[in-house]
């Protein structure tokens, strides 16, 4: 048997994958963990794969390198390491050294450098290497004895692998660097030269050596521009050369050890525990207080997520055995049915023909029933010398009985999109019972929650991603399109992870009864209001739309004018450099703010301020605001509409915001601008059919009740119990006045008060809304706050509370973690604390909707209203409505949205109606 290899770790490579790669972590004291668990998960994974190998880590060191003394401008581009990971750097060094694996950070060079050392000294001993990177750089170090291996997409690369990926072999990957150059490390390379350019010139000539000796040959290479190429080249020598420096991997390094003393070591439990402990990686504290011995291979073992019983870690495990089947006959079907009707628990996922789900058509479907064994039945494969496959309106046939059965137990991951192709087809998916998307938004809303992303952070598994087997850009196929030998384990393994993740993440929710009171009574039964409502669609007059459009040009062209007179010349109105120019060079105008770069901003904020003393900049911030209108709604919104239904379908998302806010999009409706002219004739556009009306149920400054219910204030919560204008009230009580005697501009000063803190508004802040001084501002707020006193204590106590648990919550349990409430930067931290104060309110507002959207669906459907829910908007939901059913629907609808959370003050919904959304609202 051969010895093991050397396994060599480009741990800096490692460190910006898990920290990009994973949702962001935090542990209770704010200290951030995700690219900690991310490279540590990946080096006990790499422990486990190479059990008798010693493993090195190499990580950049700080300063400088010689490549930096050579170009002043390598890596020049890049930004400062972000904080959150900066902060990660030194747990994770104490962490692989507490592990017993040998820690190498070599100043004046880079760790490719000390790696491609490490490797040449191996090879001359003929002794095997396997470098674990992502870098595509190294592929310049494989050779009969070096192998690369990705862990993020388990995949390896050895000399036939480098030529297969990048079409030249090892010897010719640095030449090939030279001549692309790398944006991201700012080597230049030459000019006009691409990765296509690049081959076509090392395929047809050799080296760059090779190729500025036979310059005279370009020309008759078969590349586009091979004909100015020799040129190109000759002027760009210098350049060439210099990029082929940058990009050699420096294989002579003075290490000041040798190979021989790089090995491995027992793990120091004791510190490992104590690291685990402080970061609160509780299953690896499990992990450590598990076993039975202190030999690094029983501590690197791949761990499940936290609290998870045996089940759910086997269920975790990333390196269990697989069984993927296709299915290609009714007896294989038959058998995989009988399993599903069988099985306390099944996943289930379609794979489709596009991602627009009322034009989706299913091309096959997958299932599991336990860890790793799961089927895909492909049914509409269409591409050249595909294989018979099984009937889909048979197989259809066969499944639907058991998917509008709401017994069946079924888990998916986002289960709304499969319900609407499934409704493609006229089948109901009623056995909506578990979705994994949900799961993990509820148990932490940052971050992502999409399929690849979960898998990697609670499964340590890397997923075949489309790409991977559709290609990608304008020549990315269809999944109809794609051959069974890629696309059968690709859809096999969607189902099987989704089974994985809900056995991993279903204990964490089950740990935490408030999350899942969440999950139960929000969350999932919302799944079929929102796929009611997406059918639903609402109705669009385009003529509206396009007349409105074509007043919009008309307006557009008419303020380009203007700004061309103001300005004194013409210039591209979209064109920060030339506004830029135009504003601060030839106008003259105050710099407000500067860039990053140092160039003076002509961002929106920028814009408003000068806007208030400046002409220029008030027209072009209409002429933004018109043609975003233009371009997103009324040219857009006419191409939206179906062809089967004659409606547009939004997509509302559930598992996106970070405070339970819905959002939506093909169209956005949650953006359509209600408080100017041109919004609302949007708005106008949105009509009731024939014989209906449209009604707008509004609640009424819910988020300021919601705050007098938290705060508990007496004063606050008396306004609201007796009816009062609450900004009227305040106005009172902050400028001492009778309540009849507050003015037009002291309520509006008292309206910006109320919402302005408790979105954490500061003087600064408030002084620029109500164009006052910050001391005026000052006065108003301290003034507030004695009159308040009880909201004062509530925001108190909340940043507080907040940065011991690191969490906020709504009432209705769900929680907002704030990485940066406990961080050593100011602006973080003070940010992170208006959060704390906000998210509660919001999240409670968007906890209150959702609870009477399912209320109000159950009421529809239970009393068969002629009625139909089309849309939800913020605080507003928004219905068709039968015309001599109007005034009884809006009476009761009004009533059940009141109903939909009992708080200490009344949930005033007001209701609206007429033939369009605008006159509804």
């Amino acid at each position: 048997m051969s010895a093991a290899p050397l396994v060599l770790v480009d741990g800096s490579s490692y460190l910006f994958r898990a920290y990009h790669a994973l949702p962001p972590l935090n542990n209770s004291k704010g200290q951030a963990t995700g690219a900690i668990k991310g490279v540590i998960n990946m080096m006990r994974r790499l422990r486990k794969d190479y059990p008798h190998s010693t493993l090195v880590v190499i990580f950049d060191a700080k300063g400088k390198t010689f490549r930096d003394d050579i170009y002043k401008e390598y890596k020049a581009h890049r930004p400062p390491m972000p904080d959150d990971l900066r902060s990660q750097i030194e747990p994770i060094h104490n962490i692989i050294r507490a592990m017993g694996l040998p820690l190498i950070c070599q100043e004046g060079v880079e760790a490719d450098d000390v790696i491609g050392t490490l490797a040449r000294i191996a090879t001359e001993q003929q002794r095997d290497v396997v470098i674990s990177t992502g870098d595509k750089d190294m592929a310049q170090l494989v050779n009969q004895h070096v192998t690369l291996v990705n862990t993020m997409t388990d995949t390896t690369m050895d000399v036939e692998g480098v030529k297969e990926k990048f079409g030249i072999p090892p010897e010719l990957i640095i030449d090939f660097l030279a001549l692309m150059g790398d944006k991201v490390d700012n080597i230049p390379g030459v000019p006009g030269v691409g990765e296509k350019t690049a081959l076509g010139l090392l395929q047809g000539l050799g080296s760059i050596k090779d190729i500025y000796n036979r310059l005279d040959e370009v020309a008759g290479l078969n590349f586009r521009g091979a004909k100015t190429m020799a040129q190109k080249l000759a002027e760009n020598r210098e350049s060439a050369d210099l990029s082929y420096l940058l990009a050699t991997i420096k294989c002579d390094v003075e290490l000041g050890f040798v190979l021989e003393d790089l090995h491995n070591t027992p793990a120091d439990n004791a510190t490992l525990s104590e690291y685990f402990v402080d970061l609160e990686f509780k299953a690896w504290v499990s992990d450590l207080a598990n076993a039975k011995t202190t030999e690094p291979n029983n501590l690197h073992a791949e761990s499940a997520p936290s609290q998870l019983d045996a089940t759910a870690q086997d269920a975790a495990k990333a390196d269990i055995t697989l069984d993927y089947q296709t299915i290609l006959d009714e007896a294989s079907f038959n058998q995989w049915l009988a399993k599903l009707k069988a099985a306390p628990l099944f996943a289930f996922d379609t794979e489709t023909t596009s991602l627009d789900y009322m034009n989706a058509q299913i091309v096959g479907v997958s299932f599991a029933c336990e860890p790793g064994i799961a089927a895909y039945v492909p049914l509409a494969h269409d591409y050249l010398g595909a294989p018979a496959q099984l009937d889909r309106n048979w197989v259809l046939a066969q499944l639907k009985p058991l998917l509008e059965d709401p017994n069946t137990p079924i888990v998916g991951q986002n289960l709304k999109y499969d319900a609407n192709v499934l409704s493609n087809h006229g089948i109901e998916l009623r056995a909506i019972k578990f979705d994994t998307m949900l799961e993990s938004y509820v148990l932490n809303s940052l971050g992502r929650h999409d399929m690849d992303t979960l898998a990697l952070a609670h499964l340590g598994h890397t997923t075949i991603s489309f790409e991977d087997i559709a290609g990608k850009g304008a020549k990315q196929l269809t999944f109809n399109q794609i051959e069974l030998d890629k696309a059968a384990p690709y859809a096999a393994e969607d189902a099987d992870i989704t089974l994985r993740l809900h056995l991993a993440l279903w204990q964490q929710l089950q740990n935490q009864p408030s999350l899942l009171n969440v999950f139960n009574s929000i969350e999932l039964p919302l799944v079929k209001v929102l796929h009611s409502i997406e059918r639903n669609g609402v109705l669009l007059n385009a003529e509206v739309l396009n007349q409105h459009s074509q007043e919009l040009t008309k307006r557009l062209d008419e303020l380009e004018k203007e700004a061309f007179v103001l300005a004194g010349k013409e210039f591209n109105l979209a064109s920060p450099k030339q506004l830029g120019q135009i504003f601060f060079e030839e106008l003259g105008l105050p710099i407000l703010k500067k860039t990053k770069g140092g160039v003076p901003s002509t961002a929106e904020e920028v814009l408003q301020e000068l806007a208030l003393d400046y002409p220029l900049p008030k027209l072009i911030l209409e002429h933004r605001g018109l043609a975003k209108l233009k371009s997103t709604y009324t040219d857009k919104l006419p191409l939206m509409i179906a062809p089967s239904t004659g409606r547009v379908h939004t997509s509302y998302h559930q598992a996106v915001t970070a405070t339970g806010r819905l959002s939506s999009n093909n169209p956005n409706l949650q953006n359509i601008p209600i408080k100017n002219s041109e919004g609302r004739r949007i708005r106008q556009a949105f009509i009731a059919p024939k014989g209906y009306k449209i009604v707008a149920a509004d609640y009424s400054q819910i988020e300021l009740r919601i705050m007098a219910h938290l705060s508990g204030d007496k004063t606050l919560l008396a306004a609201f119990n007796e009816g009062k204008d609450v900004h009227s009230a305040t106005a009172a009580e902050v400028f001492g006045v009778a309540l009849d005697q507050v003015k037009p501009e002291q309520r509006r000063s008292a309206k910006a008060i109320n919402f302005g803190l408790i979105y954490g508004m500061s003087a600064f802040g408030l002084a620029k809304q109500l164009h006052i001084g910050r001391a005026q501002a000052q006065q108003y707020i301290d003034l507030y706050f004695e009159r308040y006193p009880g909201v004062k204590k509530y925001m108190d106590n909340t940043r507080i509370d907040a940065a011991d648990k690191g969490y906020v919550e709504t009432l209705a349990g769900r929680r907002l973690y704030l990485p940066e409430i406990n961080d050593r930067n100011g602006l973080r931290r003070q940010a992170a604390e208006r959060t704390a104060i906000n998210a509660p309110m919001q999240g409670t507002a968007a906890d209150i909707i959702k609870l009477a959207m399912i209320s109000v669906y159950e009421w529809l459907n239970k009393t068969q209203q002629p009625a139909r829910m089309i849309m939800q908007v913020h605080d507003e939901l928004v219905f068709e409505v039968k015309e001599d059913h109007v005034e009884q629907f809006t009476r009761e609808v009004c009533k059940i949205m009141g109903a939909a959370m009992t708080l200490d003050v009344p949930l005033l919904v007001e209701a609206g109606v007429g033939n369009n959304w605008d006159e509804a609202h």
